[in-house]
């Protein structure tokens, strides 16, 4: 795992936490990105793996919520 794979799922991580400390964390994709201070890119992808996974989902069509399942 190279060590920007492991970055990636440290930060997976980090916000799977910040999402179950705070259930009602409601976050478009530019808040989030000022939130954790991401790059953009690397962002979207950690919240499109997030929302793959089903630990979060996507309501209102642009906030991330975490998906009422887990």
């Amino acid at each position: 795992m190279s060590a920007i794979d492991m970055a990636i799922d440290e930060w997976i991580r980090r916000i799977r936490n910040e999402y179950r400390e705070n259930p009602g964390l409601r976050l478009t994709g530019p808040e989030a990105v000022r939130f954790w201070g991401l790059e953009p890119r690397t962002c979207n992808a950690i919240l499109t793996e997030l929302v793959a996974t089903g630990f979060l989902r996507r309501a209102g069509g642009d906030m991330f919520v975490r998906a009422a399942g887990d």
